[in-house]
């Protein structure tokens, strides 16, 4: 049975420590410690979720512990256990940083809900920590490169729907950057300061995603030990991301249309109505009309999410933004690695603005972080770039005399990239006479 957290029960009475650790063990991992420095020792060896930590221990008090644990890891969630005549004592360590506290004796179910409760509170505090770290990675359009018209045209319609709630339906092949329209979107928002939440409706199992969205209580079903909040909550205020929306349940359908008409939903296992406010984007790189018409996605709930729709160009038909990519992910990968900058050479740059890129600016940019690491110069030539990546996309569909043609020019022009030009060089490499090389680089349109 899985796991729900790590809780460290730190008393000096055996008694208190045995009972604790019967009644948690089915739920939690438990950890036991005596005295204050095993507890020090326990949280410096282990991943501590929450401590229920007595207030009188033998070697030092309970609230200077709690201060110590606090300065070495400030995340976990501390309980103080403490006697009648010691409530003051607690309520000074609540203000210290302390979740709760409470008395000797005391019952199991108490016990057990205040646990629950500041493990919801730890959670959440660290979905809000992972989407803060999520907002400062993404800042306004700092991570979207791009000088084609088109691109232009999308910057200005972001500027101008960023302050509407109308929903965003973004189309575009896999890999052109169809995530960081969204962020752009929500981070010229006045929404900014609040969560930028991805649902990929790709990677979760359609038996998961209703408590995925809404959210689910304790014993809502088979393995609900507790009650776990739904990315709808964490997102209020703030903007959902639905990415590859035409792969979500026809069933879930009806019930995000619902949620966008109303702002409310219940949480899996729950009757109560939760009201929410987010801004809904929603991606597909399929073709949205087509899917509709199959039946395999609702019309209305098209153009419920489709007030302001993008279509993203692939990079094939923005060729001229394929320099100042390079250039980019050249600039990242050097600050990101601490290395001296790269530059791709002339006839390499030649022959990736050549490549129509059926991956996109995501293909680009691998190719990019792939041939800076392994480049051992400051350059980049045409030999560092594998002949088996640019051209294998025509390849796909040729015959055999074209697959031969196509990797014959590339092999060519990978010898003359080595030989910086030298048609003498290159003739010999290959082992055929120069005229030889010189029509076949005529027939094969090689200048």
């Amino acid at each position: 049975m899985q796991k729900n957290g790590t809780v460290l029960v730190v008393d000096d009475e055996s008694g208190i420590r045995k009972s604790l650790n019967l009644v948690l063990k089915d739920e939690y991992h438990v950890l036991l410690a005596a005295t204050g420095k095993e507890a020090i020792d326990v949280c410096t060896q282990n991943t501590v979720d929450l401590i229920l930590l007595d207030i009188l221990l033998p070697d030092m008090n309970g609230v200077d512990l709690l201060e110590r644990i606090k300065s070495l890891e400030p995340g976990i969630e501390v309980i103080m256990i403490t006697a009648v005549k010691e409530v003051q004592t607690a309520v000074k360590a609540m203000k210290l940083g302390a979740y709760e506290y409470i008395v000797k004796p005391f019952a199991v179910d108490d016990v057990l809900n205040i646990i629950q409760r500041a493990f919801e509170k730890h959670d959440l505090l660290k979905e809000v920590n992972y989407l803060r770290q999520e907002l400062r990675r993404y800042q306004s359009f700092e991570k979207i490169v791009g000088e084609d018209e088109t691109m232009k045209r999308i910057f200005e319609l972001i500027s101008m729907i960023s302050d509407s709630d109308g929903a965003v339906f973004i189309h575009g092949e896999s890999g052109t950057g169809k995530e960081l329209v969204a962020r752009a979107i929500h981070n010229c928002s006045i929404r900014k300061n609040h969560p930028f939440v991805v649902i990929n409706c790709a990677t979760i199992p359609t038996n998961l995603m209703e408590s995925e969205i809404f959210g689910h209580q304790k014993g809502a079903f088979t393995g609900a030990t507790q009650t776990v909040m739904g990315k709808l909550e964490i997102a209020d205020k703030g903007t959902v991301f639905l990415d590859d929306i035409d792969l979500l349940d026809i069933n879930m359908q009806a019930k995000l249309l619902r949620v966008i008409q109303e702002k409310e939903f219940e949480r899996l296992g729950s009757n109560k109505v939760n009201k929410v406010d987010v801004r809904f984007v929603a991606a597909t790189n399929k073709d949205i009309n087509e899917i509709i018409t199959q039946g395999r996605f609702r019309e209305d709930l098209f153009y419920r999410l489709s007030v302001f729709p993008i279509n993203i160009p692939p990079l094939r038909k923005r060729k001229t933004d394929i320099p100042l990519l390079l250039e980019h992910f050249l600039a990242c990968n050097a600050k990101n690695t601490g290395k001296p900058p790269k530059r791709f050479s002339k006839r390499a740059m030649n022959s990736l603005m050549r490549y129509n890129w059926p991956g996109n600016v995501r293909e680009l940019e691998n190719l990019v972080e792939r041939t800076f690491t392994i480049t051992k110069d400051a350059v980049i030539h045409l030999k560092d770039i594998s002949i088996f990546h640019i051209g294998s996309s025509k390849m796909k569909d040729a015959t055999l005399k074209e697959a031969l043609s196509n990797f014959e020019r590339q092999y060519i022009i990978e010898i003359l990239d080595i030989v910086e030009g030298s048609r003498k060089k290159a003739a010999e490499m290959l082992g055929i006479h120069r005229n030889t090389l010189l029509v076949k680089m005529n027939d094969l349109g090689l200048k």
